[in-house]
């Protein structure tokens, strides 16, 4: 996960044919992200992973539903969603989840994220409350927050679905030091994505796939071509 530069990120709930997914797998992506804002539950995540499966590149979970954890993953994302104005995605939900399989977890395969939600008309941030009417200063303190007081190995920036501040991007970049920053949000093509890839550690291509596949496998070398 450290040398990681792009992700694919796969939604259970949408539909992508064989072919297409075989593409993706093998694009030379770092890693496949499977995970959703809505709809996702254990059947279309087993199968989804089983497809996905077929091929070597690295797989993981990203645990939006207690009831869609699925084993065979090679690492499991827990997302904290540090704006949240629900508590259930800031602590709720995590603590559901070790109540039951706590006991049972390799914690050597769990990975937590520490959630900046940014884009206020998304459907994460309608599930989650999350408050997106945030300044820079704000978004700054978030990221401390994973990075130095919870030690997140992950800080994520979400604008899901749209193409976000990279200046933004930039300082908070500036600002981790531990955590590696994730960025997701209206990369769309090769352009935006050396751009992104330019200002965080790790570039996740999720829209793109189901709307232009030619275009979002592009980002894939556009974003290795970027130092």
């Amino acid at each position: 996960m450290e040398q990681w530069r792009h992700v694919f990120k796969l939604d259970p709930d949408r539909e992508l044919a064989d072919e297409a997914l075989e593409r993706v797998c093998l694009s030379g992506t770092d890693a496949i992200m499977v995970g959703g804002s809505s709809g996702v539950t254990f059947d279309n995540t087993v199968d989804l992973l089983a497809r996905i499966r077929r091929y070597e590149v690295p797989c993981v979970l990203e645990v939006s539903e207690q009831e869609a954890i699925v084993p065979g993953f090679d690492l499991f994302l827990i997302p904290v969603v540090l704006n949240a104005k629900d508590p259930d995605w800031i602590v709720g939900r995590q603590h559901q989840a070790l109540k039951e399989y706590g006991a049972l977890m390799d914690w050597q395969q769990v990975v937590t994220e520490g959630y900046i939600i940014l884009n206020g008309d998304s459907t994460a941030a309608r599930v989650t409350k999350a408050d997106a009417r945030l300044d820079a200063k704000d978004v700054e303190a978030y990221a401390r927050l994973a990075d130095k007081l919870f030690r997140c190995p992950i800080v994520y920036m979400e604008y899901s679905g749209t193409y976000g501040d990279m200046e933004l991007v930039r300082r908070v970049r500036s600002i981790v030091g531990q955590s590696r920053l994730f960025y997701g949000g209206g990369v769309d093509g090769p352009q935006k994505a050396r751009e992104a890839a330019a200002c965080a550690h790790t570039v996740v291509v999720g829209n793109a796939v189901y709307r232009d596949l030619e275009r979002a496998l592009a980002t894939v070398q556009a974003v290795k071509e970027t130092v």
